[in-house]
């Protein structure tokens, strides 16, 4: 049988099509296309410039109230983290001694042994409440030399002992809580010393704008970007004071209660045995 000629000429016609890309090829290659354009520009973006100016470069581009700003929060930043290290160290040695000298005083059975051992723990809060007590206590004994004979070992007064010992309590919370005053003011007025450099940066930036005549982000960036580390320059010093003086404020509280305690123990103990 003898084929037609559009027979013979149809598996031609259909090889040259298979060879030619069709739609679903198009579409893959601009879809691929279109992914690689979303991915490569966030990525160039977060590519930093080379000429992009750096923390310390910015701050040598400030004018000369951001600079004083900065020294500002930069010295209560170091004054700071100074009283935070020394108070910290002070405290540790602080419950050392009152720890021994409670350990100490619990199994003395005369003051005279106490009062030896005192010296050597002379941190302690405690020693200083003893020292006082010891002496107040001395002082009284020797006004009862010139009375009778039996009044000789005893108390005159229980309500001057307290007094000497509330004075003493008051003096070693005071010598304690040294310093820590200067963090509670680095922690309330560094954000506000930050945002007044914030402020003025941005003053100046404004005034760029106005020079310039433009709004650029190009002319405004850098004025915000001087605004802004002063901000961040503030926070940095305030957090560190705040979180340490509430701890040194819980620290000595809890002291501020022991030293109560104890005082409370030696007047029951000079009560009992001296009058």
């Amino acid at each position: 049988m003898i084929r037609s000629a559009p027979d013979c000429a149809l598996p031609r016609r259909r090889a040259l099509v298979r060879g030619e890309p069709g739609l679903g090829d198009v579409g893959l290659a601009a879809l691929v296309a279109l992914l690689a354009g979303l991915f490569a520009a966030p990525l160039a973006a977060a590519t930093p410039a080379a000429d992009a100016p750096g923390i310390v470069e910015t701050f040598l581009r400030a004018g000369l109230m951001a600079k004083v700003v900065l020294a500002t929060l930069a010295v209560f930043s170091l004054v700071s983290w100074a009283i935070i290290f020394s108070k910290a160290l002070h405290l540790r040695r602080v419950d050392e001694h009152t720890v021994k000298f409670l350990e100490h005083f619990h199994r003395s059975k005369r003051f005279s042994e106490v009062s030896a051992m005192a010296n050597r723990l002379h941190s302690s809060p405690m020693v200083g409440i003893f020292q006082t007590g010891y002496a107040e206590i001395d002082a009284q004994m020797k006004a009862g030399e010139d009375t009778e004979a039996g009044a000789r070992y005893r108390l005159r007064s229980l309500t001057a002992l307290e007094r000497s010992l509330q004075r003493a309590i008051h003096l070693e919370v005071a010598s304690l809580g040294r310093w820590t005053p200067f963090l509670a003011t680095t922690a309330a007025a560094a954000p506000f010393i930050g945002l007044f450099g914030t402020v003025w940066g941005i003053m100046v930036a404004f005034q760029d704008i106005g020079l310039t005549g433009s709004t650029s982000l190009t002319v405004v960036a850098p004025g915000i970007a001087e605004a802004l580390i002063n901000t961040a320059a503030g926070l940095a010093a305030a957090i560190p004071a705040l979180v340490a003086y509430n701890y040194f404020a819980a620290r000595l509280r809890r002291l501020r209660l022991r030293m109560d305690d104890f005082a409370l123990e030696l007047l029951n103990l000079a009560e009992r045995n001296f009058t």
